[in-house]
């Protein structure tokens, strides 16, 4: 089983980063790392690729094939490309629950880094509302195994998706 390693820019670190540069420098030298790094940080993030959940997400599906999850989840089953963002953050939501009932340590490992590789993947407007939506607690509860399709046909749309 392979994990992919996110690769995403810390903005927290190049601030203070910065900081302490511009304390210690306080030369034309400094001030200009002080800047570049600023400018660095406010920069858009380094988005990681569906291809990497989708990765992560095949992987879950194997392990938990030996394993036996006795859980419903809310599972969208038919969502519109215009409610992707908002039927992806259900599936993170109930992927937590998996989480939760298994000890498998592979498995575990695998829902973390998908789920850090599907937050850091959503469009920078993630945090927009989609409207005419369904909310997670109004979706039909299904199996683990039909969650784990569903998850894969909308991670399938972010991947059909033209970057923007």
């Amino acid at each position: 089983m392979r994990i992919s390693k996110p690769r995403l820019r810390s903005t927290s670190i190049q601030c203070y980063l910065c900081l302490l540069l511009n304390s210690h420098f306080l030369t034309e030298a400094g001030i200009h790392i002080f800047i570049l790094g600023c400018t660095s940080a406010s920069l858009p993030k380094t988005e990681a690729n569906w291809n990497d959940v989708m990765s992560d997400l095949n992987a879950i599906k194997n392990l938990i094939q030996s394993i036996h999850i006795d859980a419903t989840l809310y599972t969208e089953s038919d969502a519109h490309p215009s409610c992707k963002v908002t039927a992806m953050k259900c599936f993170l939501l109930e992927l937590r629950v998996i989480f939760q009932e298994t000890n498998n340590k592979d498995i575990r490992q695998a829902i973390d880094n998908l789920i850090f590789l599907a937050n850091n993947s959503l469009p920078s407007d993630g945090n927009v509302t989609e409207s005419g939506c369904r909310e997670c607690e109004e979706l039909e509860e299904k199996s683990v195994k039909d969650f784990l399709g569903s998850f894969t046909h909308i991670v399938q749309m972010f991947i059909n998706t033209p970057s923007q």
